[in-house]
Formats: C-alpha cells, structure tokens, sequence
C-alpha cells in the first residue's frame, strides 16, 4: 500500500464549517481506502477532543509539526480541493515542495491535475 498523507482544509470561520471540513476529511480518507492507499490525516487525529486544540496557537503548530514528521514517511501527499486550500494546507505543500515529495490534487467530485 502506499503511504499517503492527506491535506484538506480543517479549520472554518463558523463552527459548522469546520464541521463540514470534518465531513469532507473522512470522505476524503475514505477515497483513498478505495483506491488501496493507507491515508493518514493529523487535522483528524490530532484535533479530537483532548488531544490538541487547533483553535490554541501554539497546539495547532505542534499538531502541523507532528504532522510533517509523519510525513516525511510518505509516498504521496494527497491535496483535495474541493473545499478550498487552507493556510494549513499551503504550509504542507510547501514543505512538500521543499521534501521534493510527490503531490497529487484531487478532488471528490472529479479529477484534478497533479504536480
């Protein structure tokens, strides 16, 4: 299997945004289990109840850098952008970029272009 990293905007400006985020996430994991990757999404992981609060600065740049840690490990980073591109989900392109690791847009809806 291949080892994905996902990026996907995670945060919103309303509580229901950020809701629908989550949603469009686990959709997003979702699509990659069909297609025989092993996804892995810290805006997931890491923003459950108790574990890091992405609204605290400081906790929100420990969950990027755990999960640019866990990236480095990856085959592919994953962006979906259906939803939009996040300042979240620049910086892990960026480093992507930086990493010369492989990236590939997609979207739920229908493909995109990859880098």
């Amino acid at each position: 299997m291949r080892l994905v990293v996902i990026e996907s905007p995670y945060a919103g400006k309303t509580d229901e945004e950020t809701r629908e985020n989550v949603d469009y996430a686990k959709h997003c994991v979702h699509d990659c289990l069909k297609r025989g990757e092993a996804p892995y999404a810290s805006h997931l992981f890491f923003t459950q109840p108790g574990i890091l609060d992405d609204k605290v600065q400081g906790e929100r740049i420990l969950g990027i850098n755990a999960g640019f840690a866990w990236a480095e490990k990856a085959d592919v980073v994953v962006v979906y952008m259906d939803r939009g591109m996040s300042s979240g989900m620049k910086k892990g392109i960026e480093r992507a970029i930086e990493k010369n690791q492989k990236i590939e847009y997609r979207s739920l809806v229908s493909p995109l272009v990859g880098h």
